[in-house]
Protein backbone atom coordinates (compact mmCIF):
# COMPACT_ATOMS: atom_id res chain seq x y z
CA UNK A 1 0.00 0.00 0.00
CA UNK A 2 1.47 3.50 -1.21
CA UNK A 3 2.09 6.39 1.66
CA UNK A 4 -0.65 8.23 0.19
CA UNK A 5 -3.48 5.14 0.49
CA UNK A 6 -2.59 4.71 4.03
CA UNK A 7 -3.02 8.12 4.38
CA UNK A 8 -6.81 8.28 3.03
CA UNK A 9 -7.31 4.82 4.77
CA UNK A 10 -6.71 5.93 8.08
CA UNK A 11 -9.03 9.65 7.07
CA UNK A 12 -11.99 7.13 6.31
CA UNK A 13 -11.22 5.00 9.22
CA UNK A 14 -11.41 8.18 11.71
CA UNK A 15 -14.37 9.25 9.75
CA UNK A 16 -16.57 6.62 10.22
CA UNK A 17 -15.44 6.21 14.18
CA UNK A 18 -17.21 9.88 14.48
CA UNK A 19 -20.12 9.07 12.65
CA UNK A 20 -20.66 6.03 14.65
CA UNK A 21 -19.78 7.93 17.89
CA UNK A 22 -22.19 10.83 17.28
CA UNK A 23 -24.50 8.40 16.46
CA UNK A 24 -24.13 6.86 20.06
CA UNK A 25 -23.81 10.07 21.48
CA UNK A 26 -27.41 11.30 20.08
CA UNK A 27 -28.76 7.67 20.71
CA UNK A 28 -27.77 8.10 24.14
CA UNK A 29 -28.83 11.29 24.85
CA UNK A 30 -32.29 10.38 23.62
CA UNK A 31 -32.46 8.11 25.47
CA UNK A 32 -31.63 9.69 28.51
CA UNK A 33 -34.35 12.34 27.34
CA UNK A 34 -36.99 9.69 27.11
CA UNK A 35 -35.81 8.40 30.36
CA UNK A 36 -35.98 11.38 32.21
CA UNK A 37 -39.38 12.50 30.67
CA UNK A 38 -41.26 9.45 31.46
CA UNK A 39 -38.99 9.89 35.38
CA UNK A 40 -40.65 13.53 35.40
CA UNK A 41 -44.44 11.72 34.53
CA UNK A 42 -44.25 9.34 36.62
CA UNK A 43 -43.30 11.54 39.32
CA UNK A 44 -46.05 13.74 38.62
CA UNK A 45 -48.79 11.29 37.96
CA UNK A 46 -47.86 9.72 41.22
CA UNK A 47 -47.94 13.33 42.99
CA UNK A 48 -51.03 13.96 41.10
CA UNK A 49 -52.52 10.34 42.86
CA UNK A 50 -51.19 11.16 46.66
CA UNK A 51 -52.62 14.67 46.22
CA UNK A 52 -56.04 13.22 44.54
CA UNK A 53 -56.28 10.49 47.07
CA UNK A 54 -55.56 12.81 50.28
CA UNK A 55 -58.55 14.96 48.88
CA UNK A 56 -60.54 11.98 48.85
CA UNK A 57 -59.79 10.28 51.97
CA UNK A 58 -61.99 10.52 54.87
CA UNK A 59 -60.07 10.40 58.12
CA UNK A 60 -61.84 8.64 61.17
CA UNK A 61 -61.16 8.74 65.16
CA UNK A 62 -61.50 5.33 65.06
CA UNK A 63 -61.52 2.50 62.61
CA UNK A 64 -64.79 0.98 61.32
CA UNK A 65 -66.66 4.25 63.25
CA UNK A 66 -68.26 7.18 63.46
CA UNK A 67 -67.93 9.04 66.15
CA UNK A 68 -70.27 11.55 66.78
CA UNK A 69 -70.23 14.21 69.75
CA UNK A 70 -73.48 15.56 71.25
CA UNK A 71 -75.49 17.09 74.88
CA UNK A 72 -78.19 14.72 75.14
CA UNK A 73 -80.50 16.71 76.99
CA UNK A 74 -81.89 18.93 73.58
CA UNK A 75 -85.48 17.02 73.29
CA UNK A 76 -86.39 15.87 70.94
CA UNK A 77 -82.97 16.37 68.73
CA UNK A 78 -80.99 14.37 71.47
CA UNK A 79 -81.96 12.79 74.79
CA UNK A 80 -81.94 9.58 76.87
CA UNK A 81 -84.42 6.58 76.42
CA UNK A 82 -83.44 4.45 78.94
CA UNK A 83 -79.89 3.96 78.72
CA UNK A 84 -79.55 4.38 75.19
CA UNK A 85 -79.35 8.40 73.52
CA UNK A 86 -82.15 8.31 70.51
CA UNK A 87 -83.52 11.91 69.01
CA UNK A 88 -83.75 13.07 65.13
CA UNK A 89 -79.36 13.98 65.22
CA UNK A 90 -79.37 10.53 66.85
CA UNK A 91 -81.67 8.88 64.03
CA UNK A 92 -79.93 11.20 61.29
CA UNK A 93 -76.46 10.14 62.06
CA UNK A 94 -76.83 6.76 61.89
CA UNK A 95 -78.57 6.86 58.69
CA UNK A 96 -75.29 8.35 57.36
CA UNK A 97 -73.20 6.05 59.24
CA UNK A 98 -74.63 3.51 57.64
CA UNK A 99 -74.71 4.98 53.58
CA UNK A 100 -70.75 5.47 55.16
CA UNK A 101 -70.50 1.89 55.56
CA UNK A 102 -69.39 2.66 59.49
CA UNK A 103 -70.95 2.12 62.67
CA UNK A 104 -72.03 4.64 64.83
CA UNK A 105 -70.84 5.70 67.93
CA UNK A 106 -72.39 8.55 70.13
CA UNK A 107 -70.71 10.39 72.92
CA UNK A 108 -72.61 12.49 75.45
CA UNK A 109 -70.27 15.65 76.87
CA UNK A 110 -71.23 19.20 77.65
CA UNK A 111 -72.15 21.43 74.77
CA UNK A 112 -69.49 23.79 75.26
CA UNK A 113 -66.94 20.75 74.74
CA UNK A 114 -68.22 19.71 71.31
CA UNK A 115 -66.92 22.04 68.60
CA UNK A 116 -63.22 21.60 71.05
CA UNK A 117 -63.64 17.90 70.27
CA UNK A 118 -64.42 18.15 66.60
CA UNK A 119 -61.79 20.61 66.40
CA UNK A 120 -59.06 18.29 67.74
CA UNK A 121 -60.33 14.96 66.38
CA UNK A 122 -61.04 13.36 69.30
CA UNK A 123 -64.80 12.76 67.43
CA UNK A 124 -65.63 13.01 63.62
CA UNK A 125 -68.63 15.34 64.02
CA UNK A 126 -71.05 16.96 66.15
CA UNK A 127 -74.83 16.77 65.99
CA UNK A 128 -76.53 19.05 68.85
CA UNK A 129 -78.77 21.35 67.52
CA UNK A 130 -76.07 23.11 66.05
CA UNK A 131 -76.66 26.31 64.58
CA UNK A 132 -74.46 27.89 62.04
CA UNK A 133 -72.24 31.19 63.02
CA UNK A 134 -69.62 33.03 61.99
CA UNK A 135 -67.67 32.65 65.13
CA UNK A 136 -68.08 28.49 65.04
CA UNK A 137 -66.68 28.75 61.28
CA UNK A 138 -63.60 30.09 62.24
CA UNK A 139 -62.61 26.64 63.47
CA UNK A 140 -64.57 24.14 62.31
CA UNK A 141 -66.71 23.46 59.13
CA UNK A 142 -70.30 22.88 58.76
CA UNK A 143 -72.45 20.50 56.29
CA UNK A 144 -75.52 21.57 54.65
CA UNK A 145 -78.59 22.23 56.91
CA UNK A 146 -80.53 19.46 57.63
CA UNK A 147 -83.07 21.47 60.09
CA UNK A 148 -84.56 24.48 60.65
CA UNK A 149 -85.39 25.87 63.84
CA UNK A 150 -87.07 28.94 66.36
CA UNK A 151 -85.53 30.26 69.02
CA UNK A 152 -88.31 31.09 71.60
CA UNK A 153 -88.55 32.71 74.93
CA UNK A 154 -90.60 30.26 78.29
CA UNK A 155 -91.86 32.55 81.13
CA UNK A 156 -94.20 31.94 83.96
CA UNK A 157 -97.92 31.96 82.78
CA UNK A 158 -98.39 35.07 85.44
CA UNK A 159 -94.99 36.89 83.94
CA UNK A 160 -95.46 39.90 83.29
CA UNK A 161 -93.21 39.03 79.87
CA UNK A 162 -95.42 38.92 77.29
CA UNK A 163 -93.22 39.74 73.94
CA UNK A 164 -89.21 39.95 73.38
CA UNK A 165 -89.24 43.52 73.79
CA UNK A 166 -90.55 43.25 77.22
CA UNK A 167 -87.27 40.92 78.21
CA UNK A 168 -84.87 44.15 78.17
CA UNK A 169 -83.38 44.18 81.89
CA UNK A 170 -84.82 40.83 83.27
CA UNK A 171 -82.40 37.75 84.39
CA UNK A 172 -82.42 35.32 81.47
CA UNK A 173 -81.70 31.50 81.44
CA UNK A 174 -79.80 29.90 78.60
CA UNK A 175 -77.68 27.01 78.24
CA UNK A 176 -73.85 27.77 77.87
CA UNK A 177 -72.54 28.18 74.78
CA UNK A 178 -75.85 27.42 72.54
CA UNK A 179 -77.31 30.33 70.21
CA UNK A 180 -79.71 31.42 72.75
CA UNK A 181 -76.59 31.87 75.00
CA UNK A 182 -75.01 34.35 72.04
CA UNK A 183 -78.41 36.09 70.97
CA UNK A 184 -79.36 36.75 74.59
CA UNK A 185 -75.30 38.32 75.75
CA UNK A 186 -75.25 40.19 72.49
CA UNK A 187 -79.10 41.76 72.57
CA UNK A 188 -79.47 42.10 76.31
CA UNK A 189 -76.05 42.21 78.03
CA UNK A 190 -73.86 39.71 79.34
CA UNK A 191 -74.89 40.82 83.08
CA UNK A 192 -78.08 39.95 82.38
CA UNK A 193 -77.30 36.42 81.47
CA UNK A 194 -77.25 33.38 83.54
CA UNK A 195 -75.78 30.09 81.81
CA UNK A 196 -76.38 26.96 82.73
CA UNK A 197 -74.97 23.65 81.37
CA UNK A 198 -78.00 21.57 80.42
CA UNK A 199 -81.14 23.63 79.40
CA UNK A 200 -83.58 21.74 81.58
CA UNK A 201 -81.24 23.34 84.12
CA UNK A 202 -81.86 27.15 83.07
CA UNK A 203 -86.04 25.98 82.84
CA UNK A 204 -86.05 25.08 86.46
CA UNK A 205 -83.80 28.11 87.54
CA UNK A 206 -86.95 29.54 85.62
CA UNK A 207 -89.44 27.42 88.04
CA UNK A 208 -87.98 28.41 90.85
CA UNK A 209 -87.98 32.03 90.09
CA UNK A 210 -83.86 32.62 90.02
CA UNK A 211 -84.72 33.82 86.26
CA UNK A 212 -87.38 35.47 84.53
CA UNK A 213 -86.90 33.80 80.97
CA UNK A 214 -85.23 30.84 79.36
CA UNK A 215 -83.99 31.48 75.67
CA UNK A 216 -83.92 27.83 73.88
CA UNK A 217 -84.95 26.25 70.74
CA UNK A 218 -88.64 25.20 70.28
CA UNK A 219 -89.05 21.66 70.33
CA UNK A 220 -87.04 21.49 72.92
CA UNK A 221 -88.76 24.38 74.49
CA UNK A 222 -92.28 22.11 74.10
CA UNK A 223 -90.83 19.43 76.11
CA UNK A 224 -89.91 21.91 79.15
CA UNK A 225 -93.09 23.09 79.21
CA UNK A 226 -95.19 20.07 79.30
CA UNK A 227 -93.07 18.84 82.25
CA UNK A 228 -93.26 21.45 84.10
CA UNK A 229 -96.11 22.98 85.26
CA UNK A 230 -97.21 26.90 84.93
CA UNK A 231 -94.82 27.47 82.39
CA UNK A 232 -94.98 29.14 78.81
CA UNK A 233 -94.30 29.66 75.33
CA UNK A 234 -94.30 33.63 74.16
CA UNK A 235 -95.61 33.54 70.91
CA UNK A 236 -93.34 35.61 69.27
CA UNK A 237 -89.86 33.91 68.20
CA UNK A 238 -86.78 35.46 69.13
CA UNK A 239 -84.80 33.68 66.76
CA UNK A 240 -85.11 31.70 63.66
CA UNK A 241 -81.92 28.84 62.53
CA UNK A 242 -80.57 25.91 60.43
CA UNK A 243 -79.05 23.63 62.46
CA UNK A 244 -76.06 21.64 60.40
CA UNK A 245 -73.07 19.01 61.53
CA UNK A 246 -69.68 20.04 62.62
CA UNK A 247 -66.48 18.64 61.01
CA UNK A 248 -63.24 19.51 61.60
CA UNK A 249 -61.70 21.81 59.26
CA UNK A 250 -59.06 19.03 58.30
CA UNK A 251 -61.19 17.03 57.18
CA UNK A 252 -62.97 18.21 53.75
CA UNK A 253 -64.02 14.48 52.12
CA UNK A 254 -65.56 14.01 55.20
CA UNK A 255 -68.07 16.92 55.12
CA UNK A 256 -68.36 16.03 51.43
CA UNK A 257 -69.11 12.20 52.25
CA UNK A 258 -71.52 13.87 54.49
CA UNK A 259 -73.22 16.67 52.58
CA UNK A 260 -73.67 13.90 49.63
CA UNK A 261 -75.23 11.05 51.99
CA UNK A 262 -78.04 14.43 53.21
CA UNK A 263 -78.95 14.73 49.91
CA UNK A 264 -79.59 11.27 49.53
CA UNK A 265 -81.95 11.54 52.52
CA UNK A 266 -83.60 14.39 51.63
CA UNK A 267 -84.24 13.20 48.22
CA UNK A 268 -85.69 9.50 49.23
CA UNK A 269 -87.67 11.44 52.08
CA UNK A 270 -85.73 9.55 55.11
CA UNK A 271 -85.07 13.06 56.94
CA UNK A 272 -88.47 14.00 56.67
CA UNK A 273 -89.84 10.98 58.03
CA UNK A 274 -87.24 11.24 60.98
CA UNK A 275 -88.25 14.61 61.67
CA UNK A 276 -92.14 13.79 61.29
CA UNK A 277 -91.51 11.03 63.63
CA UNK A 278 -90.56 12.99 66.56
CA UNK A 279 -91.81 16.43 66.18
CA UNK A 280 -96.06 15.43 64.05
CA UNK A 281 -97.37 18.28 61.81
CA UNK A 282 -99.49 20.16 63.62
Amino acid sequence: MTKLKRILAAVCAAAMVMAFAACDSKDTASDAAESTQSSVAASADENKATADEAAGEIKLSTDGKLVMATNASFPPYEYYENEKIVGIDAEVAELIAQKLGVELEIKDMEFGSIIGAVQTGAVDMGMAGMTVTEDRLKTIDFSDSYATAVQVVIVKEDSEIASVDDLEGKTVGVQENTTGDIYASDDLGEENVKRYNKGNDAVAALASGVVDAVIIDNEPAKSFVAANDGLKILETSYADEEYAIAVSKDNKALTEAINKALAELKADGSLDAIVEKYIPAE
